[in-house]
Order: C-alpha cells, then structure tokens, then sequence
C-alpha cells in the first residue's frame, strides 16, 4: 500500500458514506430523532459529491439501501457535472439502480424532479427510458396513477394509446371503452359502479373501491389473495386469520428481513403454537437468500444484539432485532459449521425479545474461545460498558491476534448522527452499516477496507470491479 496520509483519509470518509448509506433512512430510531437522521445525510451526500464525484456515483453499485440510492440519483441527476470519461457508467449506473428499486419510490423521485423543475436533457432522457421501459403500463396508470402522469408530463415519454387517454383525458371521454383499451382499464372504471370489478384490480387500488361499496371484509380478502404481492400476502396475514380467512400463499415467499419482522411482531405464545410453519418458513426464505454463496462461508461466529436497544422506535419497531434474527438464518445457510451468541444468552431464536442491557464484550470473547475463522457483530454499538469493549477489543486485536487469523467485523444497522455513521465497538475492529441481511456477504467483502492495510488504490479497484460486475448483472 502507497497511499499517502490524505489518501488514507479519502479512503475513511468514503467508507463512513458507505456505511452511513446502507444503515440510514432519515427515520427516527432508538437513540436518534428522524431530523437528526437528515441532517446527517444530507451534510455526508453533500461532502461526499464534492470531494470524490466518480465515487459519489459508483455508490451506487453498492448494497446501500433504497432511501440512500435515490439520494444519489437525485443529485446525479439536478447537479451535473460536466461531461467526462465517467459519465456515460453514471448514466448506465442510474439506470440500472432505478430498475431495481420498487417503483413506488421511483415514481416519488420523478414527482420531486418535476416540482423542483429539473428539467435538463439527462434527466428528462432517464425518466423517459424508466417509464418506456415499464412491463405493464396499463398496470401502472392504475396503480401509481399520480406519479406516472407527472413523469410523463415532465419528459414527455410515450404510452400506449389507452394509458395516455387514461391519464389525461377527461372523465366522460375516460367512460367511452373502446377495443384496444386495456382490460385492467376496462375493469377500473367498472369497478365505481360494480363491486364484482373489483376483484380484478390491484389490492391498494381495490381496498378503496371494496370500502366504497362496503363489501365485507372477509368477502374482499377471499377474493382480492391472487392480486395481492408476496409483501401485501405477509402484511394481511394476521388480518386474514382474524377475519376466518386462509392466508393466501406461503410465509416462505416473503423476503427474509420481512418474514423476520412478521415473526417478530407475533405474540410469543403465537410463535411457539406455530413453530414449526414459521421455522419452515424462515429457513426456505433463507436459503433463498443465500442462493449460490450457501455452504461457502468458513466456520463463522455471529454475536447478535437482543438488548432493549434492538427493540428500534415507533416508526420501525423491533426493526435493529429483526436484522440480527435475519442474519442468524442466513448465515445458518451460508456457513453450515456457524453458531450464534445473542447477548441475553438466550438460545430459541424463534421467541427471542429485545430485553435486558448490552454486555458486548463478553459475548464476543465467547465467539473468540470457539476457535472460528470470522466473527461477525451485529448491533447498534451502544455498549453497557464501551470502554471495557474498546480496550478488550484493541488488545486482543494487537497482542492475541496480530496476524489477523481471525477476521472480526462488525455491521450496524442503525445510523449514529453524533458519529455520522454507524457507532463503532474499537478503531481496532472494521464497522459498515446493515439494512438487508441479504447483502451481508458483500459488506463482510467491503469490511476489508476498514482494517487500515488496504488504502485509496485498493478501494478504487474494489470499486471498479463492483461498477463492473454490477453492470453486466443480469
């Protein structure tokens, strides 16, 4: 490693952005309030663009989270810079990251374009490519209608001739169906007069019409289960149940930090009365989630926080332990030799509950004593006793293990706003933030760069090679 001093520093700062990107929402958490959360963001988008512009973009090949990603595009897009060698992979890079990202967050970024008048030629060439691009349309004017008439108007992108007319005309012109028109169209304009139409739109846009028409809940669950996502499914379990309803699909075809955050909000008696389903459904979701990296990880110990901590805040409650409950299900797959120390002690990981104080140093020595070639840490960072971990932590880094036998990592999934990213244990150990236990193994990569022997040069490569491999996904 040549890097000089400044170089050392650039490589720091990008690596606190990284971290601060994938952990932060701007939303309030346990120790932070929801506008601290923005400052914070805002000053390390806003730091970071300046200083390193290629960079600032590559982030985007990176796992940080949506709220983050977005932000980047945002400023990609109402701030260019001038073009360079980099520009066209910015293009390609946005682009890339906007068709991966749910399009209801999508469609909010173009409403924001169009009300801060961003109306260069890229921008309005990227929204217009996104909502050409749309597999289904008709399926979009009914479900985002708002969104996509302002992200037509502002890059004058073209629709199909019934969507268009769906959009813009007026209500009585909308009423004249015609041959060409849509079938989901059709239905939605029958739907304001006829409860039977219902049942063939979309579960956000039918639960409005089903109230209009005050259509029995039980009755409107029946018969919207096959219009419902795999995210709706999970979030109308519980109701369906109340309801007398059978749940429509299987628990298993929910994502793993969302299946974990269900299990988590079922009473504990619930969780022991259906072991057996939601077991069978946590692992399905996690070996999914591993896909091909399952059985590669070395012997691997996690310690996870359950301490009161995890238990996050109103607006994403229990959201730090359902991570932690995610990550213990992933890296069962990833690593069939890994084991699992919660803080607490506790040992049934279906009924585990954020209760009791933070003794991170102690657990994580546990992990040490099983002999594993990595150990992986996944909590806020708010120790009962920090300085006893830091010291533990530094010793045993420096005088223990000076060769780096054994790797140490740990992944926050909570912003720290008086730290500007997320809290460490030790300067001794690397720290990245954590939203999605599913980009776990990227990040444990990426945690490579905090250790201080690999520099600037390294981490441009590293990122080069991410941008790459991102771009030729398919």
């Amino acid at each position: 490693m040549n890097d000089t001093y400044t170089d050392l520093l650039a490589c720091g700062d990008l690596l606190l952005f990284a971290g601060a990107a994938v952990s932060g929402t701007g939303r309030r958490e346990f120790h932070s309030q929801a506008s601290e959360q923005g400052l914070t963001l805002d000053f390390l988008h806003e730091y970071v663009h300046l200083l390193h512009p290629d960079l600032y973009a590559a982030m985007l090949a990176l796992p940080v989270n949506d709220h983050n990603a977005l932000r980047i595009v945002h400023t990609l897009l109402s701030r260019p810079r001038p073009d360079g060698p980099g520009h066209p992979r910015e293009n390609e890079l946005i682009r890339r990251r906007l068709s991966r990202t749910p399009p209801q967050r999508v469609y909010r970024l173009f409403r924001r374009l169009a009300g801060e008048r961003v109306n260069n030629r890229r921008t309005r060439a990227t929204v217009r490519a996104w909502v050409e691009a749309r597999p289904n349309p008709a399926l979009d004017a009914v479900k985002y209608r708002r969104g996509l008439h302002d992200a037509v108007r502002h890059s004058r992108a073209r629709l199909p001739e019934d969507v268009d007319r769906f959009l813009f005309s007026s209500p009585r012109r909308r009423r004249r169906h015609r041959p060409e028109d849509s079938p989901l169209l059709k239905a939605h304009s029958r739907a304001h007069y006829s409860a039977r139409d219902l049942y063939e739109l979309p579960y956000t846009v039918a639960e409005g019409f089903a109230a209009h028409h005050k259509v029995p809940r039980a009755r409107f669950l029946e018969g919207i289960a096959e219009r419902t996502t795999n995210r709706e499914r999970l979030r109308l379990n519980e109701s369906s149940r109340r309801a007398g309803v059978a749940p429509a699909g299987a628990l298993g075809d929910a994502s793993l930090l969302d299946l974990c955050s269900h299990v988590l909000g079922l009473p504990v008696d619930e969780r022991e009365r259906r072991r057996e389903e939601l077991e069978e459904a946590l692992a399905r979701s996690a070996r999914h989630a591993a896909g091909p990296a399952a059985g590669t990880w070395p012997a691997t110990a996690l310690v996870l926080d359950d301490s009161h901590s995890s238990s996050g805040s109103p607006v994403r409650r229990n959201r730090p332990l359902a991570v932690a409950l995610a990550c213990h299900h992933l890296m069962s797959v990833l690593s069939p030799a890994a084991s699992t120390y919660w803080l607490s002690g506790w040992t049934d990981h279906l009924t585990v509950r954020p209760l009791g104080p933070t003794h991170l140093a102690e657990r994580i020595l546990d992990a040490l004593a099983s002999s594993p070639d990595r150990v992986v840490v996944v909590s806020d960072g708010h120790d009962s006793a920090p300085a006893l971990l830091a010291d533990t932590l530094r010793l045993w880094r420096h005088r223990v293990d000076p060769d780096h036998t054994v790797s140490l990592v740990h992944l926050n999934p909570v912003l720290d706003v008086a730290g500007m990213g997320p809290r460490p244990l030790s300067p001794a150990v690397p720290t990245l933030g954590l939203h999605d236990p599913a980009t776990l193994p990227a990040l444990v990569e990426l945690a490579r760069f905090g250790e201080g022997r690999l520099g600037l040069s390294d981490l441009r490569a590293h990122m080069d090679t991410a941008v790459h491999a991102y771009l030729e996904e398919r």
